[in-house]
């Protein structure tokens, strides 16, 4: 499984080049986000293009994604500044209409891998149409906007109401690469990130973000090395992502019965608690 972690700073950017499974995610988005999760306690960025220069020159080595703003009038330059600094890939979140899309893939034109944030359920329907005329070769389906777009309660509650089976279907049969939100250390959140792992295992997803669990927003590499031990929190990881592709269909049927009835108890808890 591929891993991205959100970098904001070169010392952190080098030690992470260590982890060759590692994306380094460098987050640009700013339109619109504090309107959509200003009351939620989530990383929003405050980096401007050319910080990206410093990260890539103490990262040569390492892969480097970078999410610019939804499309608008300035999308062209985000992308060939980000391009022009070192990104290796780029996300493009909260499109609403083909046309998007079809622009963000014209002005990558090839020159790096385009990487599709489906985060509401009107991106989530788009995808055949999609699928049936770009040569899409990844993409990641977000939970945070995904589940303020349909009024739920819950981070994970798409994952638990069946929503994403047919996305995760069709994108398993085309052959293309994707994940599904984030994850936390082992043996940490809400839901327990052994039964997320589980999730992604059974619905086919390769990657995931790592929560801020793993640098808690550090950016201070002492201050970083000394919160987390990051190898050893990804070797478990890893060993949880072993088991579940050691586990026959029964087994992850009964992580995913679990897991929903997890996610469901929180969401009704905060339901409740919200009244």
């Amino acid at each position: 499984m591929e891993f991205m972690m959100i970098i904001s700073t070169p010392d952190i950017a080098n030690y992470m080049g260590k982890f060759p499974n590692v994306t380094l995610f460098v987050d640009f988005e700013i339109l619109g986000k504090e309107k959509r999760q200003g009351h939620l306690d989530t990383v929003k960025s405050e980096m401007t293009l050319e910080q990206l220069i410093p990260i890539r020159d103490a990262a040569p080595n390492s892969k480097i994604l970078a999410r610019i703003n939804p499309i608008n009038s300035n999308t062209y330059s985000e992308i060939e500044s980000v391009i022009n600094y070192g990104a290796d890939s780029i996300m493009l979140p909260m499109f609403s209409t083909f046309d998007e899309i079809d622009s963000f893939f014209k002005m990558i034109d090839g020159r790096v891998l385009g990487i599709p944030l489906f985060e509401t359920s009107a991106s989530i329907k788009l995808l055949p149409e999609i699928i049936s005329k770009i040569a899409l070769k990844q993409c990641h389906i977000g939970l945070n906007d995904l589940h303020l777009d349909q009024g739920k309660n819950f981070l994970f509650e798409p994952l638990a109401d069946g929503f994403l089976e047919k996305p995760a279907e069709l994108l398993r049969k085309s052959n293309i690469k994707f994940g599904i939100g984030g994850i936390a250390k082992v043996g940490d959140g809400l839901v327990p990130a052994e039964n997320i792992i589980g999730e992604h295992i059974r619905l086919g997803s390769t990657a995931a973000i790592l929560s801020r669990s793993f640098n808690d927003n550090k950016t201070n590499i002492k201050d970083f090395l000394g919160s987390i031990n990051i190898k050893k929190e990804l070797e478990k990881i890893t060993i949880m992502i072993n088991h579940y592709h050691s586990i026959d269909k029964i087994e992850l049927e009964k992580n995913r019965e679990l897991t929903w009835k997890l996610i469901r108890e929180i969401s009704n808890k905060r339901a409740k608690s919200s009244n």
